[in-house]
This record gives C-alpha cells, sequence and structure tokens, in this order.
C-alpha cells in the first residue's frame, strides 16, 4: 500500500507539500500539485479515512523521549534529535523533547493529547517504559532495538554488524589480537542495546575468526581510559589493534597511545564506531564504522508519520553499518 512519503518521493517533492495539496490547508503552485495528484493517481493512493477524519483534532507535535543520563554523550545524542527534528519541520510537525527517564512523561503527554505520536530513544533490552508505550492508541516508534518490541516499531543502527565490520577490517590487515573499548560501565549494567549489541557483536566475531579479545568498559575520562589501555596492552596477548565504541574517548587516544609509546597506525590500528562527523573531528580522522545518527532519526520520524497518514503495519529497520577507512588502521608488517 502507497503512503504519503511514497508519493512526495515520486513527484518529487516534501511530504508536508503532498499534505497541503489534500487539504487545501495552503497554496500550492498548479505544477506542484498536478505533480502531486499525478504521483497520486500512479500510486492509487488513498488517504486512511480515519486519519483524514482525525487531522482536524491533531497539535502537530510529535513527542520524542531522549532521557539525558549520566552514561550517554549528550553530542551524540543531540545528532539524532538534529535527524529528528529537521524531518518532522518537513511534515509541518513541532517536536517536544521529553528528557526524564520514567514512563509518567509518556502519560503526561498522551492523556492530554498534546502530542499525535512518540518516539522514544536510548532503548535497554528490557524497557519498563514499552509495555506503556504499547498500550497506547497513538503511534509510537522506538529509536533501538529491544529483546521485546511489543508490537512496536523500531528503527536502529545495527550495532552488532559495526563491531563485526570493524573486526573484520582489522583481521584482514593481519591483526590476531584486537581490544574493544566500549560503553561506560553503566550503561552495560543498565542493558542499553547499543552497548550490548556492540560489544556481542565484537565477541562472537572475534570467536569466529579465531583471535584473542580484550574488553573493557570505559568512562569517557583519560584515568579511566589508562586503566583499559594498560589492562588491554599488558595482557599475554597484547592487543596490536583497538575497536573503540565510546566517543567520549576518541579526542584522549591518541596521546594516551603516544604516552606508551604507540603510534597509530605504525604500532597499532584503530577503527573508532562513532558518527562519522565526531570520527572526522581531530586534526588525524580516525577509521570508522560511521553511526548514521540523522538518517536513523529520520527514519523515526517517517516511520511514526506513517503509521498516522496511512495503514501501515509495524516496520523493523536496522541501518547497515559502512566502513569509513583513514590512516588510523594499517595492515601488519
Amino acid at each position: 500500500m502507497a503512503t504519503m512519503n511514497d508519493v512526495a518521493r515520486a513527484a518529487g517533492v516534501s511530504t508536508s507539500t503532498v499534505s497541503y495539496v489534500l487539504s487545501g490547508k495552503r497554496t500550492i503552485s498548479e505544477e506542484t500539485r498536478e505533480q502531486v495528484l499525478a504521483a497520486i493517481r500512479k500510486l492509487d493512493y488513498s488517504p486512511h479515512s480515519g486519519a483524514r477524519s482525525l487531522a482536524s483534532s491533531r497539535s502537530n507535535v510529535l513527542g520524542l523521549m531522549v532521557p539525558l543520563r549520566a552514561d550517554v554523550n549528550v553530542s551524540v545524542i543531540m545528532q539524532f534529535v538534529a535527524g529528528v527534528v529537521t524531518t518532522a519541520r518537513d511534515y509541518n510537525q513541532d517536536v517536544l523533547l521529553l528528557t526524564q527517564d520514567d514512563a509518567d512523561g509518556i502519560h503526561r503527554v498522551t492523556s492530554q493529547s498534546i502530542v499525535d505520536g512518540l518516539l522514544m530513544m536510548d532503548i535497554e533490552a528490557r524497557d519498563t517504559r514499552i509495555p506503556q508505550l504499547a498500550k497506547l492508541r497513538k503511534p509510537a516508534v522506538l529509536i533501538g532495538f529491544p529483546d521485546d518490541p511489543q508490537g512496536l516499531s523500531c528503527v536502529d543502527f545495527d550495532f552488532a554488524a559495526a563491531s563485526r565490520t570493524a573486526v573484520r577490517h582489522l583481521t584482514e590487515l593481519g591483526h590476531r589480537s584486537i581490544g574493544f573499548i566500549g560503553s561506560p560501565q553503566a550503561s552495560l549494567e543498565r542493558h542499553a542495546t547499543y552497548a550490548d549489541r556492540a560489544r556481542k557483536g565484537f565477541e562472537d566475531a572475534c570467536e569466529a575468526a579465531g583471535i584473542t579479545a580484550a574488553l573493557r568498559a570505559c568512562e569517557p575520562t583519560s584515568v579511566a581510559l589508562a586503566v583499559a589501555l594498560d589492562a588491554i596492552l599488558s595482557a599475554q596477548e597484547p592487543a596490536t589493534a583497538l575497536v573503540v565504541h565510546n566517543e567520549g574517548l576518541l579526542p584522549l587516544l591518541r596521546e594516551a597511545l603516544a604516552l606508551r609509546g604507540l603510534q597509530i597506525p605504525k604500532d597499532i590500528s584503530v577503527v573508532a564506531i562513532a558518527p562519522e562527523d565526531a570520527a572526522m573531528a581531530s586534526a588525524h580522522p580516525w577509521t570508522a564504522v560511521s553511526i548514521p545518527a540523522h538518517d536513523i532519526g529520520r527514519a523515526a520520524v517517517e516511520m511514526v508519520m506513517d503509521r498516522l497518514n496511512s495503514d501501515k503495519p509495524v516496520e523493523i529497520r536496522l541501518i547497515v553499518p559502512a566502513l569509513v577507512q583513514r590512516e588510523t588502521s594499517a595492515a601488519r608488517s
């Protein structure tokens, strides 16, 4: 079944333009209107009657739950938020940020019809907020992939595949002992899905390749990084390469390795799992498996709007990782 997104793509316009053509709320040029109507006819698109009847009572506000916990990197979180906000604008939607980590906010904004739909970030494996979301009559999308989505749509980066991509790249370079420096311990203890899945993907990839793996959780501080590096580099089989899934450590890592007499990539290879701009921010960019935060935020809004505007079924979408190769990984001599 075609959606409003499909019509917009076929007509070469924004989804909000399609909405205005259908509703007549704004003046659209005759040429653009004809493009949209032609796409509607071609795709046999029919707006859901329930959506049409409810359109006049909508708030045109989406709720975005973004718990600002101590163990998350706020700058990375805000990249996801930016993707949500800019895409919501294309749909003529505002975004209400909910920064608490409990379910009270869900009840507050839905019981008073403040929002038309909800998006929830920083998902845990057994997230206590999900049962309440699943009971709502409003569409909801998880930015994350829990053990049991309970019938909710989900979109996320494939963190396990990201770790596998990083390990495969390093083993192809000849490395046989790889260290993994991951999220803070608090993220692992609450089973944040990105932390669990990146770690598990690394362990599975190293086991499948028959290579030595050393894993350390790490706070984004120079002291914690020093402890993690000392443990990994003083092991019986010291790591000759690192996979780093902790954006806050990237500005500290090169100097910390230099203090131990290690140059990148001459003595040790590094692959970061991070948004590309975080990996490219330093004077010497990192080889990275890029997290497309903006794309994920955009996809989440598209999914919740599909549910608002049509009968589109629940969807599970994992974004495939891509390697951005720089000078921080090199073949073993």
